[in-house]
C-alpha cells in the first residue's frame, strides 16, 4: 500500500510556523483536509493564507513544522521525491497566469510535455481533453487576450488539471468576475471536484461562491497564530463561537458609533 491509500487526508499540516524572511505571520498552524473535499481558507488580509498556500506547494519553505501532501512529508531529500509531490497538484495563481504568447492548447499542453512522458499526440489528447471539460475545446487556438476573464480562469484550471492530479489548489479563482461568472465558475469547480474525485482547496474571501460549494472552511487568525476555527459555512456563520467570524459571514463591519461618523 502506498502513502496516497494509507491516509484518508490530502493534506496535513502541524505546528507549522507559517512566514519568510524572518516575518513569522502564524506560529501553530494544524489542520487537515480530507481526499474529495471543497476547502476554503479565510482569514483577515494580511493573516497568510497565501504565504500558508505556498509552504504546501513548496514554494516558500515553512518556518517549522510539518507538511504531508497525500501522507507524504513535502520536506523531500530527492529529486524523484520532489516530482512526485509535484504530480500530486495542479496550482491555479491569482488571475490565473497564462502565457500570453501561447495559444490556450499550449499554455495547457505545457505541463504535459515537460512531465508527462507521452507521444506529442497523445499530450495533444489530453489537453483537448482537458480544455472540453471546462467548456473551452472551441477555443482551444485563441490566445489568452482574446478571452473573456471567466474563459481565461477556465483555461487556467485545464492547465492545472493537464496532469490528472488528485489535488487541486485554486488561489482567488472568482476576482475580478461578475456575479453570474463567478457563480458559473463556483459550478465547474463542484462538478469537476465531484466528478474526478479530486480534493479542492480555495483562497477566497467570496462569500457566495463559500456559500455555494465549501464543504468545509478554516479560518486563519494571527491573534492565536493559527487556526480559529472550522466548519460549514452553516456553522461559521451562525455557530462558530467567536464574533469575528459570525462577522465574517454576516457581513457585519466593525464601524464605530454613529455619532462618531463623519
Amino acid at each position: 500500500m502506498d502513502a496516497q491509500d494509507a491516509t484518508t487526508f490530502a493534506i496535513e499540516c502541524e505546528h507549522v510556523a507559517s512566514g519568510y524572511h524572518g516575518n513569522v505571520l502564524m506560529r501553530d498552524i494544524n489542520l487537515a483536509i480530507r481526499k474529495g473535499e471543497i476547502v476554503f481558507l479565510l482569514g483577515g488580509s494580511g493573516c497568510g493564507k497565501t504565504t500558508l498556500l505556498k509552504h504546501i506547494i513548496g514554494q516558500v519553505p515553512s518556518i517549522s513544522g510539518s507538511i504531508r501532501i497525500l501522507g507524504r512529508d513535502t520536506a523531500v531529500k530527492t529529486e524523484a521525491e520532489r516530482l512526485q509531490i509535484l504530480r500530486s497538484f495542479g496550482m491555479m495563481y491569482q488571475g490565473g497566469a497564462l502565457f500570453g504568447n501561447l495559444t490556450v492548447l499550449e499554455n495547457v499542453l505545457l505541463p504535459l510535455q515537460e512531465f508527462a512522458h507521452l507521444p506529442p499526440e497523445m499530450c495533444r489528447t489530453a489537453a483537448q481533453m482537458r480544455l472540453a471539460q471546462v467548456g473551452l475545446l472551441t477555443r482551444a487556438n485563441a490566445y489568452p487576450a482574446e478571452l473573456s476573464g471567466g474563459q481565461r480562469k477556465r483555461a487556467a484550471i485545464a492547465r492545472a488539471m493537464a496532469l490528472d492530479p488528485p489535488i487541486l489548489f485554486l488561489d482567488e479563482p472568482s476576482a475580478g468576475l461578475d456575479p453570474i461568472t463567478a457563480a458559473s465558475l463556483d459550478a465547474l469547480i463542484y462538478r469537476l471536484s465531484r466528478e474526478l474525485g479530486m480534493t479542492v482547496v480555495i483562497i477566497s474571501h467570496e462569500l457566495a461562491s463559500i456559500e455555494a460549494i465549501a464543504d468545509r472552511a478554516i479560518y486563519l487568525d494571527r491573534s492565536v497564530g493559527g487556526v480559529l476555527d472550522q466548519g460549514s459555512p452553516t456553522y461559521l456563520r451562525t455557530q462558530s463561537p467567536h464574533a469575528v467570524i459570525r462577522a465574517f459571514f454576516n457581513r457585519q463591519a466593525d464601524l464605530p458609533p454613529e455619532k462618531e461618523i463623519q
